[in-house]
Protein backbone atom coordinates (compact mmCIF):
# COMPACT_ATOMS: atom_id res chain seq x y z
CA UNK A 1 0.00 0.00 0.00
CA UNK A 2 1.26 3.50 -0.36
CA UNK A 3 2.81 5.26 2.45
CA UNK A 4 0.85 8.47 3.17
CA UNK A 5 1.93 11.71 4.74
CA UNK A 6 -0.05 10.69 7.74
CA UNK A 7 1.75 7.36 7.95
CA UNK A 8 5.15 8.76 8.06
CA UNK A 9 3.92 11.64 10.72
CA UNK A 10 3.24 8.52 12.85
CA UNK A 11 6.00 6.78 12.34
CA UNK A 12 8.65 9.76 12.90
CA UNK A 13 6.63 10.75 15.72
CA UNK A 14 7.44 7.16 17.64
CA UNK A 15 10.95 7.18 16.90
CA UNK A 16 11.28 10.56 18.65
CA UNK A 17 10.02 8.80 21.76
CA UNK A 18 12.12 6.09 21.19
CA UNK A 19 16.34 6.14 22.24
CA UNK A 20 16.59 2.51 22.01
CA UNK A 21 16.30 2.60 18.29
CA UNK A 22 17.80 5.15 17.56
CA UNK A 23 21.08 4.13 19.19
CA UNK A 24 20.97 0.55 17.77
CA UNK A 25 21.07 2.08 14.66
CA UNK A 26 24.08 4.51 15.62
CA UNK A 27 25.87 1.56 16.73
CA UNK A 28 25.77 -0.51 13.59
CA UNK A 29 25.99 2.60 11.03
CA UNK A 30 28.44 4.12 13.16
CA UNK A 31 26.66 7.18 13.63
CA UNK A 32 27.57 10.12 16.01
CA UNK A 33 25.56 10.85 19.00
CA UNK A 34 24.08 14.09 17.21
CA UNK A 35 23.31 12.38 13.50
CA UNK A 36 19.57 11.42 13.78
CA UNK A 37 19.08 8.95 10.82
CA UNK A 38 16.56 7.99 8.57
CA UNK A 39 17.23 5.22 7.09
CA UNK A 40 20.65 2.82 6.71
CA UNK A 41 22.87 4.53 5.27
CA UNK A 42 26.06 4.67 7.53
CA UNK A 43 28.81 7.15 8.32
CA UNK A 44 31.15 5.41 5.42
CA UNK A 45 28.52 5.96 2.49
CA UNK A 46 27.73 9.67 4.35
CA UNK A 47 31.41 10.16 2.94
CA UNK A 48 30.86 8.73 -0.74
CA UNK A 49 28.07 10.83 -1.20
CA UNK A 50 29.22 13.53 0.02
CA UNK A 51 32.73 13.04 -2.29
CA UNK A 52 29.65 12.09 -4.94
CA UNK A 53 27.58 15.84 -5.02
CA UNK A 54 31.12 17.31 -5.78
CA UNK A 55 29.52 20.35 -3.61
CA UNK A 56 31.33 23.48 -2.92
CA UNK A 57 30.92 26.59 0.10
CA UNK A 58 27.69 27.91 -0.88
CA UNK A 59 26.09 25.60 -2.80
CA UNK A 60 22.48 24.62 -2.28
CA UNK A 61 21.94 21.30 -1.69
CA UNK A 62 18.49 20.06 -1.91
CA UNK A 63 18.06 17.19 0.33
CA UNK A 64 14.77 15.58 -1.02
CA UNK A 65 12.53 13.42 1.39
CA UNK A 66 14.88 14.57 3.96
CA UNK A 67 13.30 12.81 7.21
CA UNK A 68 14.80 13.94 10.27
CA UNK A 69 17.04 16.26 8.19
CA UNK A 70 20.45 14.39 9.54
CA UNK A 71 22.24 13.13 6.53
CA UNK A 72 21.88 16.42 4.71
CA UNK A 73 22.95 18.81 7.77
CA UNK A 74 26.35 16.63 7.55
CA UNK A 75 26.96 16.73 4.63
CA UNK A 76 25.99 20.84 4.50
CA UNK A 77 28.30 20.78 7.42
CA UNK A 78 31.17 19.29 5.72
CA UNK A 79 31.17 20.72 2.57
CA UNK A 80 29.85 24.31 3.23
CA UNK A 81 26.91 24.02 1.21
CA UNK A 82 23.46 25.79 1.95
CA UNK A 83 21.02 23.22 2.80
CA UNK A 84 17.18 23.07 1.72
CA UNK A 85 14.96 19.88 3.17
CA UNK A 86 12.03 18.98 1.50
CA UNK A 87 9.85 15.91 2.76
CA UNK A 88 6.17 15.32 2.82
CA UNK A 89 5.97 14.70 6.34
CA UNK A 90 5.04 18.11 8.80
CA UNK A 91 6.59 16.10 11.71
CA UNK A 92 9.65 15.14 10.06
CA UNK A 93 10.27 18.41 8.79
CA UNK A 94 9.29 19.57 12.44
CA UNK A 95 12.14 17.36 14.10
CA UNK A 96 14.72 18.41 11.08
CA UNK A 97 14.04 22.37 12.30
CA UNK A 98 14.39 21.40 15.79
CA UNK A 99 17.90 19.07 14.73
CA UNK A 100 19.20 22.32 13.29
CA UNK A 101 18.44 24.38 15.81
CA UNK A 102 19.97 22.05 18.43
CA UNK A 103 23.26 21.75 16.01
CA UNK A 104 23.44 25.77 15.59
CA UNK A 105 23.08 25.12 11.62
CA UNK A 106 21.32 27.09 9.32
CA UNK A 107 18.95 25.35 7.22
CA UNK A 108 15.93 25.85 5.56
CA UNK A 109 13.05 22.71 6.29
CA UNK A 110 9.74 22.99 4.25
CA UNK A 111 7.29 20.35 3.42
CA UNK A 112 6.76 18.66 -0.47
CA UNK A 113 6.64 16.11 -2.41
CA UNK A 114 9.43 13.92 -4.18
CA UNK A 115 7.83 14.86 -7.59
CA UNK A 116 6.46 18.47 -6.76
CA UNK A 117 9.13 19.73 -4.48
CA UNK A 118 7.62 23.58 -4.72
CA UNK A 119 11.25 24.69 -5.77
CA UNK A 120 12.05 27.26 -8.87
CA UNK A 121 13.26 25.44 -11.93
CA UNK A 122 17.32 25.31 -11.94
CA UNK A 123 17.13 26.45 -8.68
CA UNK A 124 19.56 24.21 -6.66
CA UNK A 125 23.21 23.10 -7.65
CA UNK A 126 22.70 19.38 -6.22
CA UNK A 127 20.25 16.70 -4.86
CA UNK A 128 20.60 14.41 -2.34
CA UNK A 129 17.86 11.82 -1.73
CA UNK A 130 18.29 8.89 0.70
CA UNK A 131 16.56 5.62 0.46
CA UNK A 132 13.13 7.35 -0.87
CA UNK A 133 12.59 7.72 -4.28
CA UNK A 134 10.97 4.38 -4.45
CA UNK A 135 7.78 5.88 -2.64
CA UNK A 136 7.16 8.06 -5.42
CA UNK A 137 3.43 7.24 -6.46
CA UNK A 138 5.00 8.11 -10.17
CA UNK A 139 8.67 7.40 -10.30
CA UNK A 140 8.88 9.06 -13.76
CA UNK A 141 7.95 12.32 -12.46
CA UNK A 142 10.15 12.36 -9.26
CA UNK A 143 13.20 11.71 -11.61
CA UNK A 144 12.29 15.04 -13.97
CA UNK A 145 11.80 17.07 -10.83
CA UNK A 146 15.16 16.47 -9.59
CA UNK A 147 15.90 16.96 -13.28
CA UNK A 148 14.17 20.54 -13.41
CA UNK A 149 15.72 21.90 -10.11
CA UNK A 150 18.96 21.55 -10.80
CA UNK A 151 20.84 24.11 -12.52
CA UNK A 152 22.59 22.79 -15.38
CA UNK A 153 25.94 21.14 -14.06
CA UNK A 154 24.64 20.56 -11.04
CA UNK A 155 24.95 16.85 -9.73
CA UNK A 156 22.22 14.15 -8.49
CA UNK A 157 23.10 11.43 -5.72
CA UNK A 158 20.57 8.65 -5.08
CA UNK A 159 20.76 5.86 -2.70
CA UNK A 160 18.30 3.14 -2.75
CA UNK A 161 17.73 -0.97 -3.03
CA UNK A 162 17.26 -2.69 -6.71
CA UNK A 163 15.87 -5.83 -7.67
CA UNK A 164 18.27 -8.52 -8.70
CA UNK A 165 15.13 -9.88 -10.43
CA UNK A 166 12.47 -6.94 -10.99
CA UNK A 167 10.00 -10.04 -11.69
CA UNK A 168 10.28 -11.40 -8.16
CA UNK A 169 7.39 -11.21 -6.21
CA UNK A 170 8.89 -11.94 -3.51
CA UNK A 171 10.06 -8.29 -3.61
CA UNK A 172 8.12 -5.44 -2.06
CA UNK A 173 6.14 -3.93 -5.18
CA UNK A 174 8.02 -0.45 -4.56
CA UNK A 175 11.10 -2.21 -4.78
CA UNK A 176 10.52 -3.87 -7.64
CA UNK A 177 10.28 -0.90 -9.81
CA UNK A 178 13.07 0.82 -8.68
CA UNK A 179 15.75 0.96 -11.62
CA UNK A 180 17.93 3.82 -10.53
CA UNK A 181 19.67 4.17 -14.42
CA UNK A 182 16.98 3.80 -16.82
CA UNK A 183 14.87 6.57 -14.65
CA UNK A 184 17.72 9.19 -13.98
CA UNK A 185 18.30 8.51 -18.06
CA UNK A 186 15.23 8.88 -18.97
CA UNK A 187 14.80 12.57 -17.40
CA UNK A 188 17.89 13.35 -19.17
CA UNK A 189 20.82 13.44 -17.08
CA UNK A 190 24.38 12.57 -18.50
CA UNK A 191 27.14 11.24 -16.53
CA UNK A 192 24.75 8.40 -15.08
CA UNK A 193 26.81 6.20 -12.73
CA UNK A 194 25.20 3.28 -10.47
CA UNK A 195 27.60 1.45 -7.98
CA UNK A 196 26.48 -1.42 -5.77
CA UNK A 197 27.63 -0.96 -1.81
CA UNK A 198 27.91 -4.67 -0.42
CA UNK A 199 29.72 -2.95 2.72
CA UNK A 200 27.01 -1.20 3.31
CA UNK A 201 24.66 -3.89 3.02
CA UNK A 202 26.54 -5.63 5.39
CA UNK A 203 26.20 -3.07 7.88
CA UNK A 204 22.11 -3.44 7.27
CA UNK A 205 22.00 -6.98 8.22
CA UNK A 206 23.85 -6.97 11.16
CA UNK A 207 21.77 -4.37 12.33
CA UNK A 208 18.61 -6.32 11.11
CA UNK A 209 19.99 -9.12 12.75
CA UNK A 210 19.90 -7.20 15.99
CA UNK A 211 16.34 -6.12 15.82
CA UNK A 212 14.54 -9.04 15.17
CA UNK A 213 16.05 -10.39 18.76
CA UNK A 214 14.91 -7.59 20.32
CA UNK A 215 11.78 -7.21 23.03
CA UNK A 216 10.23 -3.90 21.75
CA UNK A 217 7.80 -4.01 25.32
CA UNK A 218 5.63 -0.78 24.41
CA UNK A 219 8.01 1.54 22.29
CA UNK A 220 6.09 1.63 19.21
CA UNK A 221 8.76 2.73 17.43
CA UNK A 222 11.03 -0.60 18.37
CA UNK A 223 7.97 -2.65 17.13
CA UNK A 224 8.18 -0.70 13.50
CA UNK A 225 11.81 -1.45 13.14
CA UNK A 226 11.13 -5.25 14.70
CA UNK A 227 8.62 -6.05 11.98
CA UNK A 228 10.51 -4.11 8.76
CA UNK A 229 14.23 -6.38 10.54
CA UNK A 230 11.71 -9.40 9.91
CA UNK A 231 10.71 -8.45 6.06
CA UNK A 232 14.04 -7.33 5.00
CA UNK A 233 16.17 -10.13 6.04
CA UNK A 234 13.21 -12.57 4.18
CA UNK A 235 14.05 -11.14 1.17
CA UNK A 236 17.85 -9.52 2.11
CA UNK A 237 19.03 -11.72 -0.93
CA UNK A 238 17.05 -10.66 -3.13
CA UNK A 239 18.02 -7.04 -3.61
CA UNK A 240 20.86 -5.29 -3.84
CA UNK A 241 22.38 -2.09 -2.26
CA UNK A 242 23.41 0.78 -4.53
CA UNK A 243 24.83 4.83 -4.63
CA UNK A 244 23.63 6.44 -8.23
CA UNK A 245 24.99 9.58 -9.51
CA UNK A 246 23.83 11.56 -12.60
CA UNK A 247 25.31 14.78 -13.91
CA UNK A 248 22.36 17.56 -14.94
CA UNK A 249 23.29 18.32 -18.69
CA UNK A 250 25.14 22.05 -19.49
CA UNK A 251 23.29 24.82 -21.68
CA UNK A 252 24.92 25.44 -24.66
CA UNK A 253 26.23 28.97 -23.05
CA UNK A 254 28.57 26.38 -21.33
CA UNK A 255 29.56 25.75 -17.86
CA UNK A 256 28.21 27.72 -15.09
CA UNK A 257 30.41 30.92 -13.62
CA UNK A 258 30.59 31.40 -10.15
CA UNK A 259 27.85 34.73 -10.64
CA UNK A 260 25.73 32.24 -12.39
CA UNK A 261 25.35 30.07 -9.34
CA UNK A 262 21.56 29.86 -8.66
CA UNK A 263 20.05 31.57 -5.68
CA UNK A 264 18.06 30.98 -2.71
CA UNK A 265 15.01 28.94 -3.69
CA UNK A 266 12.03 30.92 -3.87
CA UNK A 267 9.43 29.76 -1.24
CA UNK A 268 6.26 28.81 -2.90
CA UNK A 269 2.75 29.76 -2.08
CA UNK A 270 1.94 26.53 -0.94
CA UNK A 271 4.43 26.05 1.06
CA UNK A 272 3.61 26.18 5.14
CA UNK A 273 5.27 27.54 8.06
CA UNK A 274 5.54 23.82 9.81
CA UNK A 275 6.96 23.79 13.39
CA UNK A 276 7.70 27.18 13.91
CA UNK A 277 4.82 26.79 16.34
CA UNK A 278 3.27 30.82 17.33
CA UNK A 279 6.77 32.30 16.11
CA UNK A 280 6.58 33.87 12.71
CA UNK A 281 8.89 31.44 10.45
CA UNK A 282 12.57 33.47 9.51
CA UNK A 283 12.55 35.05 5.96
CA UNK A 284 15.34 33.19 3.72
CA UNK A 285 17.64 36.18 3.89
CA UNK A 286 17.22 36.59 7.54
CA UNK A 287 17.94 32.32 7.78
CA UNK A 288 20.73 32.17 5.05
CA UNK A 289 24.31 33.47 4.59
CA UNK A 290 26.58 32.35 1.54
CA UNK A 291 29.78 33.03 3.62
CA UNK A 292 30.61 29.41 5.40
CA UNK A 293 29.87 29.35 9.10
CA UNK A 294 32.60 29.37 11.76
CA UNK A 295 31.42 26.54 13.81
CA UNK A 296 32.07 24.27 10.59
CA UNK A 297 35.32 25.14 10.62
CA UNK A 298 35.43 24.03 13.58
CA UNK A 299 33.43 21.15 13.93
Amino acid sequence: MPRSAAYFDGWYADMAGSAAKDEIMRRHLRLPPYLLSTSSLGWDGIGEVTEALRLSPGDILLDLACGRGGYGLEIAARSGAVLVGVDFSAEAVRQARDLAQRLGRQADFRTGDLAATGLGARSVGAVLCVDAIQFAEQPDAAYREVRRVLAPGGRAVLTCWEPLDPADGRVLGRLRRVNLRAGLTAAGFGDVQVRERPRWRACERAMWQEAVSIDPGDDPALRSFRDEALRSLETFGLIRRVMASATAPLTSAGPLRPADKPGLPVRSAEDTDVGWGDQTEPDDDQRFSRDRPPHWDSA
